[in-house]
């Protein structure tokens, strides 16, 4: 969820010091690695052009990059094994995500997969009629609005890879509103831990009579979001909660998610 930035160094290295190239870089990648500025990284070579690779890294921001690693003691370590290379670099720049982004039909979407609108309409509408009858939760959710099943479902909808009608409706004109407009609706309801554990146990009977799938890849990625976001409405319900950056709807999906960084 935090705002990450993404490095792209492209290089040229000719095809008879290839093997050195990939050889330093397997070495360079254990400091790389260790360097609490780096979030992930993929080294890549071009099919066609096997001179060619492409590195990605992605920084927890370009500024803990560029004051933070490159005055660390990994990125001497990490640059005395790449240093041969600086004069093969062709590019080297810094690049912020956008809201355009997904995944492709290959594999489906969680949305998808469960069975589209219709399935998480009734899975809202099922699990509103548990929490509205059960006395833990039910204090919590006095006064809900009429619409409210309906806002949720098309939340949950998009987390899971659907459309971005909740975006369209909360985010704003570039949809980036959409995550803090839903926490923000847990401000100062101070949340507890049994009212949390409660919640997650009723959607999960709700998934199961409004017929979610109930293979084991499906109900792990929906509970491990159901865990994830109800742990941030607590935290978000609570006296010390800072208001979250623009951030758009998290995406889920079949793996799992970073830690949540405000």
């Amino acid at each position: 969820m935090s705002a990450h930035t993404v490095e792209y160094i492209r290089y040229r290295v000719p095809e008879d010091r290839a093997a050195e190239f990939l050889a330093a870089y397997t070495l360079a990648a254990v400091p790389l690695a260790a360097a609490p500025q780096c979030v992930d990284y993929e080294l890549t070579r071009c099919e066609e052009d096997f001179e060619h690779f492409i590195l990605r890294i992605t920084w927890t921001s370009t500024k803990d990059h560029l004051e933070g690693f490159r005055s660390s003691q990994q990125f001497q370590d990490f640059f005395a094994h790449i240093r041969p290379y600086v004069e093969n670099i062709e590019e080297m720049r810094h690049y912020t995500p956008t809201s355009v982004r997904g995944s492709g039909a290959s594999t489906p979407t969680l949305y998808a997969w469960a069975g589209g609108a219709e399935r998480f309409d009734r899975l809202t509408e099922v699990f509103y009629e548990k929490v509205l009858a059960d006395d833990l939760l039910a204090p919590v959710f006095a006064g809900l609005a009429p619409e409210h099943a309906a806002h949720v479902a098309r939340w949950l909808g998009e987390v899971f890879g659907g459309p971005a009608a909740y975006s369209k409706e909360h985010g704003g004109e570039d949809g980036s509103g959409a995550h803090a407009h839903m926490v923000g609706k847990h401000f100062g309801k101070g949340i507890t831990e049994p009212q949390r554990r409660r919640w997650v146990n009723l959607i999960q009977d709700a998934a199961d009579e409004a017929g979610l799938p109930t293979d084991a890849e499906f109900r792990s990625a929906f509970v491990a979001y159901v865990e994830w976001g109800t742990r941030l409405a607590v935290y978000f319900s609570g006296p010390d909660a800072a208001r979250p950056t623009a951030q758009p709807v998290p995406l889920w999906n079949w793996g799992a998610a970073p830690p949540y960084q405000p």
